[in-house]
């Protein structure tokens, strides 16, 4: 017997129907001999309409009240899916997340949990119910309703999985699991059965959609282990889905293990800044002090008179007012200009296997290169290579890397 940890997402208890599904594979789950314990999101849509309705009266509406708003689109779920499960014939047990005890910061709208108090769960799991829990939510130590931010239900899954020391955290999602890349840009794309914490982070962070970056980070600092699964399935057949895991636990590294990529990029370039020290930080110190993340950032090679080229990215929602702050910075620098483009991607491998592989950024280059791609930035970490190109190439580019490290499902099998 082992404790299983499940979560659901929006689309997944969309509708009655959903919601009734949902409640038969967590009978299912425990028929096999598992406590389990139930996060759902909000129903499907749920969080737009009620993000419409405060914006009725504030836009942007009052961080507190807001939460508390928010915070009601968990609760009708948690309440449906235990009257479903108990309609089953399955006792059943629902909690807010202040109910149960998730305590956080007072950082209304991107809360993060500090402490769980696991004792009221545990006394229901040892009456034999399945106790179902709203994601997305907590209250700080005054009792204030807060929430988690985007993703946030998968984060209360793992640190309630964490607090638990649950066996497994199973994130029900609309896919079947981790791919090697995007399925409907690489048709033959295959689901990975196991992949790493690390290559997760870095696959998350570099543009993919499948899990919430915050979550895997929970689950790598307390070692939970991860799947990721499609609630809409056989619930009969038994799981598999994407196990996310130390490198500990998988016996084979592949050198590559996907490719992700991130279209909310957007570059700008400072011409002609004087090199000398402390340019970089003016630049850049405007653009924090605005709030902006900066992803990549390149510096040319002086030339002759004494002037650079300074180039940096941040996400696409931010271009416009990050040109703005650059262009008033260019001019106090008595800088050439700024020259800025919001239609490239980035691209990037990920494996751990990179560690003890040479070439593999030559070979991405070369390839590129092959499809007459011009590659306009590098970054590399100890397990990524990732660049900059014109968005138009997105897919070529995708495709053409996937074949060329042997990532897809035939030449797996």
């Amino acid at each position: 017997m082992g404790l299983i940890v499940q979560k659901y997402g929006g689309t997944s208890v969309a509708n009655p129907e959903r919601i009734s599904n949902v409640a038969n594979r967590v009978i299912a789950t425990q028929k096999k001999g598992h406590d389990v314990v139930v996060v759902v999101s909000a129903m499907s849509g749920e969080t737009n309409r009620l993000v419409a309705l405060a914006e009725q009266f504030q836009k942007p509406p009052i961080a507190r009240e807001f939460d508390v708003l928010l915070a009601t689109g968990e609760q009708v779920t948690i309440s449906l899916l235990s009257m479903a499960l108990i309609s089953k014939g399955q006792d059943a047990r629902s909690y807010t997340g202040s109910q149960v005890h998730i305590l956080t910061d007072s950082a209304h709208n991107k809360a993060r949990i500090l402490d769980i108090d696991d004792k009221r769960i545990h006394a229901d799991l040892n009456e034999g119910r399945v106790v179902v829990v709203a994601g997305f939510q907590g209250a700080d130590e005054y009792g204030n309703i807060t929430t988690l931010g985007r993703g946030g239900s998968d984060t209360t899954a793992v640190a309630l999985a964490a607090a638990l020391k649950a066996d497994e955290c199973q994130i029900y999602t609309d896919v079947d699991g981790v791919y090697t890349t995007d399925p409907r840009i690489v048709p033959e794309a295959r689901r990975m059965d196991k992949i790493t914490f690390e290559e997760m982070l870095e696959m998350a962070s570099l543009g993919a959609k499948v899990l919430q970056i915050r979550s895997v980070e929970f689950a790598s600092k307390y070692n939970v282990p991860l799947r990721v699964l499609s609630s809409f399935t056989d619930i009969d057949a038994e799981p598999k889905g994407t196990l996310i895991t130390t490198e500990d636990e998988i016996m084979e590294q592949a050198v590559i293990s996907g490719i992700a990529f991130n279209k909310d990029e957007a570059k700008l370039t400072v011409l002609g800044v004087p090199d000398k020290p402390g340019i970089a930080y003016h630049i850049l110190g405007d653009v924090a002090d605005a709030n902006i993340e900066v992803d990549m950032i390149v510096q040319n090679i002086s030339e002759d008179s004494g002037h650079t080229d300074f180039t940096f990215t941040v996400h696409r929602n931010d271009f416009e007012k990050t040109q703005s702050i650059v262009k008033n910075c260019a001019e106090q620098l008595n800088a050439k200009g700024v020259v800025s483009d919001n239609n490239i991607v980035k691209l990037s491998l990920v494996g751990v296997g990179m560690r003890s592989h040479a070439g593999i950024a030559s070979k991405m280059f070369q390839v590129l290169a092959d499809e007459n791609i011009n590659i306009q930035m590098i970054s590399t970490s100890e397990i990524k290579v990732s660049v900059v190109v014109d968005e138009k190439y997105l897919e070529l580019g995708v495709r053409a890397l996937h074949v060329a490290f042997d990532l897809a499902e035939d030449s797996a099998e």
